[in-house]
């Protein structure tokens, strides 16, 4: 049996986003901005929920097309309001729409990968952290990127929900050292 990060435990989902998702480095812009987004929908909720729901986050949110959301008006919030596959949270809606139009702003003045990848200076810091006891919380990184993102307007990117979203999104390789995807995860990273 492969040996993995206790958090993923058993379920076969979340194995399988450990196992192919979770810690791999991504650059694509509109992938970040969902994956923010979700982390902000992740707020007072466990992440299974979020993974279990994604699916009809993804048709709910025109497959996170940013130029598509940014144009949301009350009505089209409203039905993704009525929408039970998703969390029914207006103010966390309404932030997702507003993050789409600072996304666009950000992404055609200086990218949105460039620039949220440059709080880790543009790659992935590997860590080798012995057991899940010893992955923080939150770090100076994750703190500037909050901070910046609040400073740009967006919400729901306290430094926790920042540094979840950094472990998601390889800016940080957090497999513990005795997971079967560390050594992977920093493979990748040196590609």
């Amino acid at each position: 049996m492969l040996a993995r990060c206790s958090w993923c435990g058993s379920d076969p989902l979340y194995v399988a986003y450990h196992d192919t998702d979770w810690g791999v480095p991504e650059h694509d812009s509109r992938a970040l901005w969902e994956k923010l987004v979700l982390d902000g929908f992740q707020a007072g909720l466990s992440w299974i929920t979020i993974l279990r729901k994604r699916p009809a986050f993804q048709q709910e949110f025109d497959g996170f097309d940013p130029a598509r959301v940014a144009l949301w008006d009350e009505d089209r919030i409203d039905r993704a309001l009525s929408n039970p596959g998703i969390v029914r949270h207006r103010g966390k809606i309404t932030a997702t729409v507003r993050s789409a139009n600072l996304f666009q702003k950000i992404e055609a003045t200086e990218g949105f990968a460039p620039w949220l990848w440059s709080f880790v200076g543009g790659a992935p810091i590997q860590n080798a952290w012995p057991d899940m006891a010893s992955v923080p919380t939150a770090t100076p990184e994750s703190m500037a990127m909050s901070k910046a993102l609040k400073a740009r307007g967006f919400t729901y990117c306290g430094p926790v929900i920042t540094y979840a979203f950094m472990q998601a999104t390889g800016m940080v390789n957090d497999h513990i050292t005795s997971c079967h995807r560390h050594d992977a995860v920093r493979a990748l990273s040196a590609g």
